[in-house]
């Protein structure tokens, strides 16, 4: 009886334990870096980029990305909009 309650707790406490695991990862997410022009990009992978609004002016985007050491980076620059009408 008292090795069926250990069991029990113990696969309570491992359960409790892997819970805590994707919080921990969150927290491991990399600050937000802004450009500069003087910056040395090492882009091995892109991982996704933010969309680029629909308007006639700069607006910040970000781009996640790995180095050639596998770290993870987010990066955040300027681009114009898509809403401009040439003409």
């Amino acid at each position: 009886m008292k090795a069926l309650l250990v069991l029990a707790l113990s696969s309570l406490c491992a359960t409790a334990m892997a819970d805590e695991v994707p919080a921990d990862v969150a927290q491991q997410q990399p600050a937000v870096e802004d450009y500069t022009y003087s910056m040395h990009l090492d882009i091995a992978k892109v991982i996704s980029m933010s969309e680029v609004p629909n308007v006639c002016e700069v607006v910040p985007v970000k781009m996640e990305y790995d180095d050639s050491k596998g770290q993870r980076h987010i990066l955040r620059y300027s681009v114009m909009g898509n809403g401009c009408s040439s003409g």
